[in-house]
């Protein structure tokens, strides 16, 4: 039975993040699906209406870039939380993985529990999005040039 998960070792114990053959085209995909998605947000100016929409955007090519740092590193993970773990234990990165772990919590707020998001909460959460993508980004040029 899977538990609930306090680390990567036991994302990787509970079958939360699989071990699998590492796919460059894969995570090439996912890191053009990021940028035209991105390419497309950038252009909307954030308001209090569309504040959620634009950083669920963001957000989801944060994780679209996580995937292919995991898959690049022969790594299926199934959830967020996980994605996480990552950052935090694997790449020994705290401050992105709190970065990340804010975004997170904030987007489960939007997506599961319907609360609204204003534009300041929005704006922090992007720019933590980019940091994410940005930081990501730069490992995964390096794997793809090895």
């Amino acid at each position: 039975m899977k538990g609930k998960d306090s680390s990567w070792d036991e994302c990787c114990f509970n079958s939360h993040a699989i071990t699998i053959s590492a796919d460059g085209q894969k995570a090439k995909s996912l890191v053009e699906t990021a940028k035209a998605r991105v390419d497309f947000i950038k252009k909307t100016v954030i308001d209090g209406a569309n504040a959620r929409f634009v950083f669920e955007a963001y957000y989801t090519s944060a994780v679209e870039m996580l995937h292919a740092l995991t898959i690049l590193e022969g790594f299926k993970v199934e959830n967020h939380i996980c994605l996480g773990f990552y950052i935090r234990d694997i790449l020994k990165n705290e401050e992105l993985f709190l970065a990340f772990d804010r975004c997170r919590f904030n987007r489960n707020s939007v997506v599961y529990y319907g609360k609204a998001i204003d534009k300041e909460t929005a704006i922090l959460s992007i720019a933590k999005a980019k940091k994410v993508m940005q930081e990501t980004g730069k490992l995964i040029e390096e794997k793809l040039r090895k």
